[in-house]
């Protein structure tokens, strides 16, 4: 299956609440979405606010967004398809 890198802008008052939001989001995975497999996440802070990579295993990208689109609280800026993963240990 497929996986996807999905970067996510965040409203103001998720800013403090970020736990509470990924439970939300997994619980709505586990119940709507089990297609789909949310590995792990960045949460990474700018100028601008909040952020997060999140990395999705998914059958197609609209699958990931329908997720996004209960979920709220956010808009999904880009979905980039994975093409490979590399470690250090990967190279001599």
């Amino acid at each position: 299956m497929p996986r996807y890198v999905v970067e996510r802008v965040y409203n103001e008052e998720v800013h403090n609440d970020m736990e509470s939001v990924g439970a939300r989001s997994k619980r709505i995975a586990m119940e709507a979405f089990p297609d789909i497999v949310w590995e792990h996440s960045h949460v990474v802070a700018d100028e601008s606010g909040i952020k997060s990579f999140c990395v999705y295993e998914a059958p197609d990208t609209g699958r990931i967004r329908e997720h996004g689109e209960k979920l709220g609280s956010h808009a999904i800026t880009h979905i980039y398809e994975i093409a490979a993963d590399i470690t250090p240990d990967d190279f001599p």
